[in-house]
């Protein structure tokens, strides 16, 4: 008797028109991400071939990068939201940002007022090469702002690879964590891959998002799933309705 092994379903099989994206780098000229309006159209159509229904965007804020402000943001969002909507193409539900947890953030969490995905959700990420030295002071400051963070794409922090226990006590502190799509079809590396597996297993994914930046992003929504814990990442595309705007 032949046992035929189950093909994975491309990640584009996996939504229906429903998701909501909370991470991506759709806004134009305003971090690196879309280069200008047309770029930025372009993407979303390609999201919506996808089969995103709605989406946030998330513009890096990054001390010395992408000196991002609020009203920048919010004008950028505003402005761009009014020229598709008069070019009937699908427009942003709103915007947040992608804070990231550096030497200047405790000022400005206690400081400014920060743009969120919905109600109290606040995206976070960190640097890929190690963890602020006040890590959960910092987690802390964001908690008692009334924020609940939620630390962007965990799988590609590879410095908390190496010390996994890590990952769980982030979570035990009142973090949420977000996948990225892309990282389910091996786009940034095989143990990339395999990290995102075992959070899936561990249950300590709770959302998901594109962090879309070009067209190079969408056209590997067409690859296969590389990953094992399918159902666990579908729940995390799931999960996302809690942004959904009615």
């Amino acid at each position: 008797m032949f046992f035929f092994k189950k093909a994975k379903p491309k990640l584009i099989d996996l939504f229906d028109g429903n998701y909501v994206d909370i991470h991506n780098h759709i806004l134009p000229g305003i971090d690196d991400g879309s280069k200008d309006f047309e770029h930025t159209k372009e993407l979303i159509k390609g999201i919506e071939n996808i089969g995103f229904g709605q989406f946030i965007t998330t513009p890096h804020v990054i001390d010395g990068l992408w000196n991002n402000t609020e009203n920048d943001i919010t004008t950028n969002f505003e402005e761009t939201s009014k020229k598709l909507n008069q070019e009937n193409i699908l427009k942003p539900t709103r915007t947040a940002a992608e804070y990231m947890m550096d030497y200047k953030f405790h000022e400005r969490v206690r400081k400014d007022k920060l743009l969120t995905l919905k109600d109290n959700y606040l995206l976070v990420e960190m640097s890929y090469q190690n963890a602020p030295i006040n890590l959960y002071d910092i987690i802390f400051d964001i908690q008692v702002a009334g924020y609940i963070p939620v630390l962007a794409h965990p799988e590609r922090y590879l410095f908390l690879a190496g010390n996994y226990d890590e990952y769980k006590k982030i979570k035990s502190k009142g973090c949420k964590f977000q996948i990225n799509l892309l990282s389910a079809v091996g786009y940034y590396g095989p143990h990339i891959v395999e990290i995102a597996d075992k959070l899936l297993k561990d249950g300590l994914i709770d959302f998901s998002g594109s962090d879309i930046h070009n067209r190079h992003n969408i056209m590997k929504f067409e690859n296969k799933l590389e990953i094992k814990n399918v159902d666990a990442f579908r729940e995390s595309i799931k999960n996302n309705a809690v942004f959904k705007e009615t």
